[in-house]
């Protein structure tokens, strides 16, 4: 790898996905033991100012709930993936079930093997130096950096060094009160969990709760527009 690599010209659903996130600044990731309504849930996110949602294999019955809320992303405006996908297999039911992204924890080859087949954009995991330049290797169209919080902003920053033209996705212990120094440091966007969707919320369907969290979110990352 040399320094200030840059990924591969973007397909257009990757470039569609990276616009959708350069405006936002924030995507969410929800885990919870239940979705009553997933596309209800989409629908309080994206009023609250985050399209992009990430339903990850950690949920029972993931694939139902992603395939509800991909189902009516026309009538909500929610993006929705599929997140901690860990296997060739679980990548291709997200895909089948309709998700617009994929997300892994760490370097997983054998889902950005499928997720590159079928042109959707896949955000893998990454820590260190050398698992972000692998991660381009596989394709990324953007890389999430996790875990996060036990890092901080300046090492996200760090990161930024050698590679100024990878886009860099922050999880892990993003909320309201430390999301705007990620992106000030150099993030594309942040991931918001249980700040933003707290599982117990998700499972009682109090979307006017997520939607006000949501909001809140938003209202604080809008200081480095």
């Amino acid at each position: 790898m040399t320094t200030g690599m840059a990924p591969a010209a973007p397909t257009p659903a990757a470039a569609a996905m990276l616009d959708t996130l350069a405006a936002d600044r924030a995507l969410t990731v929800v885990r919870a033991d239940d979705i009553p309504d997933a596309a209800a849930l989409c629908a309080a996110l994206v009023s609250g100012g985050i399209r992009t949602v990430e339903l990850t294999f950690t949920t029972p019955g993931v694939l139902r709930h992603l395939a509800a809320a991909t189902a009516t992303s026309d009538s909500t405006g929610a993006i929705v993936g599929a997140g901690t996908v860990l296997t060739a297999t679980d990548a291709q039911a997200a895909i089948d079930a309709g998700a617009a992204f994929l997300v892994t924890p760490g370097l997983r080859p054998e889902v950005a093997e499928v997720a590159v087949r079928h042109g959707i954009p896949i955000f893998p995991g990454a820590l260190t130096p050398t698992e972000v330049a692998a991660a381009m290797d596989l394709g990324a169209a953007a890389v999430k950096i996790f875990p996060a919080g036990r890092f901080g902003p300046p090492y996200l920053k760090d990161l930024r060094g050698p590679y100024p033209n990878i886009p860099l996705l922050p999880s892990g212990g993003i909320n309201e009160d430390n999301a705007a120094d990620y992106l000030a440091a150099g993030a594309l966007a942040v991931c918001a969990g249980t700040s933003v969707v707290p599982p117990a919320a998700v499972v009682a369907g109090d979307w006017a709760d997520i939607r006000s969290r949501a909001t809140r979110f938003t209202a604080a990352i809008s200081i480095t527009r």
